[in-house]
């Protein structure tokens, strides 16, 4: 595949080795593909948490043509903050364990087609969703979730995260059943009030990964997905999970999905909110889309928006 020329593109690399850890060589790979396309790189790895927001806000006012995010979406997460209300442009190195983010843009998984993108790829506005609670207001590119998933989220090893990947995830939803209370929440849309045994607040189409939770999201929509699992339980958890891997959820009766501009939850005081893969807010807590947009750099084939 022959590279779009980028002589002129000075890329800063914010990379989260741990992350990096289960890639092999894919960082290098796509490193050596865009030096050979042109573009200045320098990378700097992160130590500890906030590193990556904090690398990315420094970047406001510099001569760096874009800041490219190489690690999981939690920190991609992470720039993203770093760089809301600046004009830098963000690209992404997909090296994480769903790397959800990647399969909204159409991002192939390959270094050279990845390279590509970077290099050559257009910087589209894309739209970031925003969650206030009493932790701060804290951005999200693609969704945030209350419930089950929240607290896997939350509680998961990091030690297994590293060493297995998803399998991590599903070793903690085991162990989530054993003590998980399923509680209600209670939502309201644009001040309509609904119940639910949980829900993802989605501004793109995926969850996890490669599934599509709802077609009706998009990064460039000028509203949120509120997603409603209506139904409690660890036999109803089960369901949804097996029905949004076989792409069936929307046919659920008990799966409803309403947009909105502002949503608000409330349930067991404190309980996590997560957004992106990582812990962003705790309950009660309101959500809404962000004034600011996000310059996100897309494949040149790409017809993501």
């Amino acid at each position: 595949m022959a590279l779009i020329p980028a002589t002129t593109r000075r890329c800063l690399v914010i990379h989260n080795p741990v992350a990096g850890q289960r890639h092999g060589g894919f960082l290098a790979a796509t490193l050596a593909h865009l030096r050979a396309a042109g573009a200045e790189v320098e990378v700097r790895d992160t130590q500890a948490r906030g590193d990556a927001e904090a690398f990315a806000r420094l970047t406001a006012g510099s001569s760096w043509d874009l800041v490219v995010a190489a690690g999981g979406d939690g920190t991609i997460n992470e720039v993203v903050n770093g760089l809301v209300g600046s004009a830098m442009p963000l690209a992404i190195v997909p090296l994480g364990t769903a790397n959800v983010l990647a399969s909204e843009i159409g991002l192939p998984r390959r270094p050279d087609a990845v390279a590509q993108a970077i290099a050559g790829g257009v910087p589209r506005p894309v739209t970031l969703g925003c969650a206030t609670s009493a932790l701060g207001t804290r951005h999200f590119i693609l969704m945030a979730g209350i419930g089950f998933d929240a607290h896997v989220v939350r509680d998961v090893d990091t030690g297994l995260k590293r060493r297995f990947g998803k399998l991590a995830y599903v070793a903690e939803m085991v162990r989530q059943t054993r003590h998980f209370r399923f509680p209600a929440y209670d939502i309201t849309v644009d001040g309509q009030p609904v119940t639910a045994a949980s829900a993802v607040i989605a501004n793109g189409r995926h969850y996890g990964g490669p599934w599509v939770i709802t077609p009706q999201a998009g990064l460039g929509r000028e509203s949120l997905a509120l997603c409603l699992f209506r139904r409690r339980g660890l036999w109803n958890v089960t369901r949804y999970a097996v029905a949004l891997a076989l792409g069936l959820l929307p046919r659920l009766p008990d799966f409803d999905v309403v947009e909105g501009q502002v949503i608000t939850v409330s349930g067991p005081a404190g309980d996590p909110v997560q957004g992106d893969g990582d812990i962003l807010a705790a309950l009660p807590v309101s959500l809404s889309l962000a004034p600011e947009r996000l310059l996100l750099v897309h494949g040149p084939a790409s017809d993501q928006a």
